[in-house]
């Protein structure tokens, strides 16, 4: 009886301790984040890099269309976290009262046109080579990045030949993809996919004159505040992010 006695306050003590440990584990949060396509190989090293720094903070990122993520938000879509490749959403979003923080710039984006290695095309050249059949570009609907692509080859007097010949993306993302595929010769695309470790060595890209398309500034801003969302904020404008945006081909705001 007496080890009977001894063995179940043994197993009341472990059981305490457990459940003492258990309080004391951090919690693990999960931060939602609408992130413009442009940004998917940059925030998928920058979800590692994070989380080194904040182990109680996870990222769940969802790529897409900067104008179909503020569609989205507008009809209540669950996010914690938009970045946008454009400032205009997100001041709306804020102007709107549908925003828990003030609109902050991270980067502004640049665009290229790129092919394939199999391609013989010049990137250089491409958009002007009448052999080329199909050019991608994002839908300027609601892809900023199409509204850039347009702009530019406005300004280069490519538009009104090149027009039929355009195959719009639902997002920048897609539209490397077409030319990737073969879908479409060459592709007007970010140099942030174009650029990325795992794109290198696939094409070679030519960067079209800032001076053609208006500045990209990207914008973000909390849907809903919590301490995880201000530590991302505040990580990704930081150092630290900011590097690794540069790396990516990323512009800082205001250079």
């Amino acid at each position: 009886m007496r080890s009977t006695r001894n063995f179940g306050a043994s197993a009341l003590l472990a059981a305490c301790w457990l459940c003492a440990g258990c309080a004391r584990a951090p919690r693990t949060h999960t931060l939602s984040v609408a992130a413009a396509a442009d940004l998917q190989f940059a925030l998928e090293e920058a979800s590692g890099s994070f989380r080194q720094a904040h182990p109680d903070t996870q990222l769940r990122v969802s790529y897409g269309s900067s104008g179909n993520f503020y569609a989205q938000i507008r009809n209540g879509a669950p996010f914690d976290l938009f970045l946008s490749a454009d400032a205009q959403y997100p001041r709306t979003l804020a102007h709107d009262g549908l925003a828990a923080g003030a609109v902050f710039d991270y980067a502004a984006g640049r665009i290229v046109v790129w092919v394939p290695n199999s391609s013989m095309l010049d990137p250089a050249r491409a958009l002007r080579d009448p052999s080329v059949r199909h050019v991608a570009i994002a839908n300027p609907a609601h892809a900023p990045y199409g509204r850039a692509a347009e702009a530019a080859l406005r300004a280069m007097g490519l538009y009104d030949g090149l027009q039929a010949k355009l195959v719009l993306s639902e997002n920048i993302s897609q539209a490397f993809q077409f030319v990737q595929s073969g879908a479409a010769d060459v592709g007007i695309v970010a140099l942030s996919l174009a650029s990325a470790p795992v794109a290198r060595g696939q094409g070679r890209y030519w960067e079209v004159p800032a001076e053609t398309y208006p500045k990209m500034e990207q914008c973000g801003v909390i849907l809903k505040d919590s301490a995880a969302a201000r530590q991302f904020r505040d990580w990704l404008t930081g150092p630290a992010g900011r590097a690794l945006l540069v790396r990516y081909g990323f512009s800082l705001p205001g250079n």
